[in-house]
C-alpha cells in the first residue's frame, strides 16, 4: 500500500510540474522568438540494498524545441529575424554570464544600451552591452553590425559601433533553465558564429502551437486527477483492511 501511494504521489507531482511547463508554454504562444520547452517523466526505482522499497515518477524541463517558427514582417528596422540555427548572445539578467535566444524585438533604452522586448541587454563582439551613442539613429545589417548616423551630420556614412554576437549552438550543449533561459551548462558560453546572418525588418514568432498546447494541458490535468483516484483508492482499500482485522 505504501509503494503505491508513493508512486501515486511522485506522479502527481510531476503532473503538476508538467502543467507549469505547459502553461508556461501556452502563455508564451506570442513571444517573438520564444521556444517551447520539451518535458519529460522519467521512472526511477529506490533501493535499499536488494530491497526495491518503492518507484517514483521524475519530471523535469528536458530542454527546448528549437524548430523555427513562422517569420512575420514589420517593417521596423530594429526587428531582426535569425536566420538558420543562430543565437543571439544576451547579457543575463543577474549580469554574471549570458543566455541565448531567437527573440529579435530590439530598441535602443534610454540608458543607450541595445536592449530586446524583455529588457537584456544585447552582447556585442566583446561580449559587453552594446551602447548607442547618445541622439544617434541606427540600423542593423544583415551580418549584425550595428550602424550609427550622427544627425549633426547627416550626410556622413554610416559608423559602425559595434557586432551582434551572434553564435550557433549546433555541436555544443545547450539547456534551458528553469527561468526560461537557454544557457550553456555550469557556466560555459557559445563560440561566435561569423557567418550567421540576420533579416532586419521581421520577427521570427514563437514555435507554440496553441491547439496542441491546450490539448497538452487536457491530458496534464486528466493525469493529476488520475493518480489522485489511486491514492483514495488506496485509503479506502486500507480502511477496508483495517475492517477485516477488526473483524478477527
Amino acid at each position: 500500500m505504501d509503494r503505491m501511494i508513493y508512486t501515486a504521489m511522485t506522479a502527481m507531482n510531476a503532473a503538476m510540474d508538467r502543467q507549469r511547463v505547459v502553461a508556461n508554454n501556452l502563455a508564451n504562444a506570442s513571444t517573438p522568438g520564444f521556444r517551447q520547452e520539451i518535458f519529460a517523466v522519467t521512472p526511477a526505482t529506490l533501493k535499499d540494498g536488494s530491497l526495491e522499497a518503492r518507484a517514483m515518477a521524475r519530471g523535469n524541463v528536458r530542454g527546448a524545441d528549437m524548430t523555427t517558427a513562422r517569420v512575420v514582417p514589420t517593417g521596423n528596422p530594429l526587428d531582426v529575424s535569425l536566420e538558420g540555427k543562430a543565437l543571439i548572445a544576451y547579457q543575463s539578467p543577474d549580469r554574471q554570464g549570458e543566455i541565448y535566444a531567437r527573440r529579435g524585438d530590439l530598441r535602443v533604452a534610454a540608458s543607450g544600451v541595445l536592449e530586446n522586448g524583455e529588457g537584456l541587454a544585447v552582447l556585442g563582439e566583446g561580449g559587453t552591452p552594446i551602447t548607442v551613442p547618445l541622439g544617434f539613429s541606427i540600423s542593423l545589417a544583415a551580418d549584425g553590425t550595428v550602424l550609427a548616423n550622427d544627425p549633426a551630420a547627416p550626410n556622413a556614412p554610416a559608423e559602425a559601433i559595434d557586432r551582434i554576437r551572434l553564435v550557433n549552438a549546433e555541436g555544443s550543449p545547450l539547456a534551458k533553465g528553469i527561468d526560461g533561459f537557454l544557457k550553456v551548462p555550469n557556466g560555459g558560453v557559445l563560440p561566435p558564429d561569423p557567418t550567421a546572418r540576420l533579416t532586419p525588418g521581421a520577427l521570427e514568432m514563437s514555435n507554440v502551437e496553441t491547439a496542441d498546447t491546450l490539448v497538452q494541458m487536457i491530458e496534464a490535468q486528466r493525469a493529476f486527477e488520475q493518480r489522485a483516484k489511486i491514492i483514495a483508492t488506496a485509503g479506502t482499500l486500507d480502511e477496508a483492511g483495517s475492517d477485516l482485522m477488526a473483524l478477527r
